[in-house]
């Protein structure tokens, strides 16, 4: 049987039509719908275009990379599964989706968000008397922009270098170079949440032994995290990020010793937290810092695209220099929805 796949003629131009990825310009050829019921249900388009070059991308037995240099046709190629590679590098941990409340998609390098009126009276539901007016949230721009930052690497290598490496290996320095972007991105994240934005919304910082926290000025106890938790109405801390050092603090308290918390974390890895929040540890986190968020309420994350890839400098140089990249932005949605403790 003759499969459309085979026909598609694929050419670089595929990569620049706007506002389409090159995986969406495959699927407008040659519609996945078009294969149910056949063997190759399941796979997207360009997965089909690695069948039909016969590109095996992992494995043992994966091909070498001067596969997909085969022909001028399957070089183009090579750029996506570049570009995948390193996706799922920033896919693997990346902990963005448990402390952001929403994802924008936006086209550009400056994002205004919007705000609510954040104190005690515009969040109460008073009572309405019969005939008078209801009160009034207002939601307003922010005053200043949030600029979104390019974050990517440079690949350097010559064809002749890599040309005979198994895709499978290759596939794990990619990967790598996405987890290093992600952690980039944590970093502006985490850089918005202690300082803000640029709309005056830095979070609000808690030391350990002042008149609100108490206990012992660097030294972390389970009485001051409980003051922490509690600062928190009218919303939730829900979500704890700490930096290494800390967490060896929390380890060390009786709370976090019940038999059964050990027992989730050698079987899970994760930790039961005492506190009902998830506890997530990131060495992006300044030292002895711990920060809580209600995470529904606390961050926007901004993307303008997806991961760019020079896709002529690997597809007609045969990749040499080339240069994978992500851009993103982060604005705070609710300043009491995030707060920060330190130990000293």
């Amino acid at each position: 049987m003759n499969y459309k796949f085979n026909d598609v003629k694929l050419d670089k131009g595929m990569y620049s039509e706007t506002g389409k990825s090159f995986t969406q310009v495959l699927e407008g050829l040659d519609p996945s719908e078009s294969y149910r019921g056949t063997v190759f249900e399941g796979l997207d388009a360009f997965q089909r275009q690695l069948k039909r070059f016969g590109i095996k991308v992992r494995g043992a037995q994966s091909d070498c990379v001067e596969k997909f240099f085969a022909s001028s046709a399957s070089a183009v190629l090579f750029p996506e599964y570049v570009s995948r590679s390193v996706r799922a590098g920033m896919e693997e941990g990346n902990i963005l989706p448990s402390i952001t409340a929403t994802v924008t998609a936006f086209d550009g390098m400056d994002y205004r968000s919007i705000y609510s009126e954040n104190d005690a009276d515009s969040k109460s539901l008073k009572f309405v008397a019969e005939g008078a007016a209801m009160p009034v949230t207002t939601v307003k721009a922010g005053s200043n922009l949030v600029r979104l930052k390019k974050r990517g690497r440079m690949l350097v290598a010559s064809y002749e270098a890599i040309r005979f490496q198994r895709l499978d290996l290759f596939s794990v320095m990619l990967r790598q170079i996405g987890a290093q972007i992600m952690r980039m991105h944590l970093e502006d994240a985490i850089d918005v949440i202690l300082n803000g934005d640029g709309n005056a919304n830095a979070a609000k910082v808690f030391t350990v032994g002042d008149g609100v926290i108490g206990g012992t000025a660097g030294k972390l106890s389970y009485g001051a995290l409980l003051s922490f938790w509690n600062s928190f109405d009218p919303y939730s801390m829900n979500t704890l990020l700490v930096s290494p050092d800390v967490m060896l603090a929390l380890l060390t308290l009786p709370e976090f010793q019940n038999p059964l918390t050990g027992l989730n974390f050698q079987g899970t890895g994760e930790l039961t937290n005492p506190l009902g929040a998830k506890l997530i540890r990131t060495g992006a986190c300044p030292e002895g810092t711990i920060i809580g968020l209600d995470k529904g309420y606390a961050l926007e994350m901004v993307s303008s695209g997806d991961v760019a890839v020079e896709y002529d400098r690997m597809i007609d140089r045969q990749l040499e220099r080339a240069a994978v990249s992500s851009i993103s932005g982060f604005a705070k949605l609710y300043e009491g929805a995030s707060k920060v403790l330190k130990l000293k």
